[in-house]
């Protein structure tokens, strides 16, 4: 099984004529992706690729194509809309790639999914795949801009705020025999819209997800939150990673999120939570996999 998508799922890509867009569409398209749809104003009508539709709104692709999953590639300006619109047209899930949306939009975006039933992954994050079965795991779905030929299909969740540890983790498993079923980059914004709590409680309730991987960084206290649930609800065996040991207090390193102030959100504190649970440390990025196999073989 997987979290949030399947090889099944059918997405629409907002901003798909795009440099940017286009670029990893067709890469999803190749990956098997069942990308069904791409959304530009004004541009309806044509094609992408000679096989993707494309459409002025997000709810006229849903209608006419079933979609139930958007992935944003839309300029920082305009992206908070696109979220906005994805929402209006009952989306399941809406996948914000986009890096820069300002945080007064980011605002405005989240007080609006109260109540509604859209998830938002991201924004500024590297997005989520789930592999398939076939050759480099071709046939599954892949929303974003993560290499899709790392991956394997397996039983190993990977959940991260950061894009290039999370693709590090997953090729650090694949070529030791350690598939995964779905990995989620949740992005490193200080107002997103998953966090690693959500991502660890769907894990948990996978039935075919048999271990965990998180990558955490500093700023913020999302990552001795989900330590915290984990360590009384959580059976299965994780493995963590925290970046940004070295950071001085009051420097924002990365991400927007990744700031240490006022004594919270330091990788001291984040890497003793995570000892507190049971997670097995990752003293460094390369140790990642071989860290969650130290913890499968305890």
């Amino acid at each position: 099984m997987s979290i949030l998508v399947t090889p099944d799922t059918r997405v629409l890509i907002q901003g798909i004529t795009g440099s940017f867009g286009a670029r990893h569409a067709k890469l999803s398209l190749d990956y098997g992706t069942k990308v069904v749809a791409g959304v530009t104003p004004g541009k309806g009508g044509q094609l992408f690729e000679s096989r993707v539709p494309i459409f002025d709104t997000v709810e006229q692709a849903v209608r006419e194509t079933g979609a139930t999953v958007s992935a944003v590639f839309v300029p920082p300006p305009f992206a908070a809309d696109a979220i906005l619109e994805g929402i209006d047209a009952g989306l399941d899930l809406v996948v914000a790639i986009t890096e820069g949306i300002p945080v007064i939009d980011m605002m405005r975006a989240k007080e609006a999914m109260k109540g509604s039933k859209t998830r938002l992954i991201g924004p500024n994050c590297p997005g989520l795949v789930t592999p398939g079965t076939g050759e480099k795991s071709h046939g599954g779905c892949r929303i974003g801009i993560a290499p899709g030929y790392i991956h394997k299909k397996g039983s190993v969740g990977v959940v991260s705020r950061s894009g290039t540890l999370t693709y590090e983790a997953v090729w650090q498993l694949t070529t030791r025999g350690y598939g995964q079923s779905t990995c989620v980059g949740i992005g490193g914004d200080p107002i997103n819209g998953t966090s690693h709590l959500d991502v660890l409680k769907m894990f948990n309730e996978d039935p075919e997800t048999e271990a965990i991987i998180m990558i955490g960084e500093i700023g913020g206290t999302a990552e001795e939150e989900a330590a915290a649930w984990a360590a009384q609800h959580c059976k299965k065996p994780i493995a963590g990673f925290i970046a940004g040991s070295t950071a001085p207090e009051g420097r924002r390193m990365g991400h927007a999120g990744a700031i240490v102030s006022g004594g919270q959100g330091t990788a001291e504190g984040k890497i003793a939570a995570f000892r507190a649970a049971g997670i097995e440390i990752a003293e460094t990025p390369s140790d990642m996999a071989d860290a969650l196999i130290r913890r499968i073989k305890r």
